[in-house]
């Protein structure tokens, strides 16, 4: 049978929590600018998991993530050639694969505002929970350096200590997430009306309509307008708004993908 990795690792019991209550985080830009995943790819290009070219297609998956938020079959593409590449690594391999993206590429991304908003619920003695379709050993380096209660991510199916390539179940996403939120609630004892949940995308509406304090933060276009529509709170982090970072992140990210495309002419050599 496939061992199964658990979704949530409580990294903060000495915590006495408050009766019942929680805040649930989504990762990608709601706690980190950008998409975690990609900084995975990244990363595992580094180790020569994959060429430059297929480095290129991640990077540009990441610019539309940055510049027009989360789409579903971007998630998945991702998802797909993540879980092709990941074939054959062990559970250590990945686990310090997720330490590394964390020191690396995720810390310097996470946005202040919402770590300041998980720490205040922290004080406040409630469990602070991530839950985010990113790979579970990367959820739980994040929760596990904030130290925040645990994660709740994407689970890869391994097989004798190494990865098969297959999903244990779906990838955390969507309605997912939700379900997977009640099922913490249930076991955790906890009174969902006396929760919160925090999240930038409008695939994430079930989470946030699930809790009894939604809160929308640096939303996209549709979720901004289904919180204005029910009175929901809205913090954005995103310097100077969006319309006056999106030339910026597009040079950040264009460059990116220009220094790829110009590393691997390099690598090829001069055109005979």
């Amino acid at each position: 049978m496939p061992e199964e990795k658990i979704v949530a690792v409580a990294t903060r019991p000495e915590v006495s929590p408050q009766h019942c209550e929680a805040a649930f985080f989504d990762v990608d830009n709601t706690l980190m600018r950008g998409a975690s995943l990609f900084h995975v790819a990244r990363k595992m290009h580094q180790r020569g998991a994959f060429t430059i070219p297929q480095a290129a297609g991640f990077a540009w998956k990441q610019l539309m993530f940055v510049l027009r938020g989360e789409n579903i079959d971007d998630v998945h593409a991702v998802r797909d050639s993540a879980l092709s590449l990941g074939i054959g690594l062990t559970v250590k391999d990945i686990e310090a694969l997720g330490e590394e993206v964390y020191d690396e590429m995720i810390e310097s991304r996470i946005w202040p505002g919402t770590k300041a908003l998980a720490e205040q619920h922290l004080r406040m003695g409630r469990r602070v929970w991530l839950v985010t379709a990113t790979p579970i050993e990367v959820a739980t380096v994040i929760s596990s350096r904030l130290g925040l209660t645990g994660a709740l991510g994407t689970v890869g199916e391994i097989r004798d200590g190494s990865y098969t390539g297959r999903l244990v179940g779906e990838i955390l996403h969507g309605p997912a997430k939700a379900v997977a939120v009640r099922g913490v609630a249930e076991a955790e004892g906890l009174d969902l009306d006396r929760c919160w949940a925090y999240s930038d995308s409008h695939n994430d509406i079930p989470l946030l309509s699930l809790v009894g304090h939604p809160v929308a933060i640096n939303p996209d276009a549709r979720l901004r307008r289904h919180a204005r529509e029910h009175n929901w709170p809205v913090y954005d982090f995103r310097s100077g708004r969006r319309a006056a970072t999106l030339g910026l992140k597009a040079a950040t990210v264009g460059g990116a993908i220009y220094g790829l495309w110009r590393g691997f002419s390099r690598f090829r050599g001069p055109s005979a």
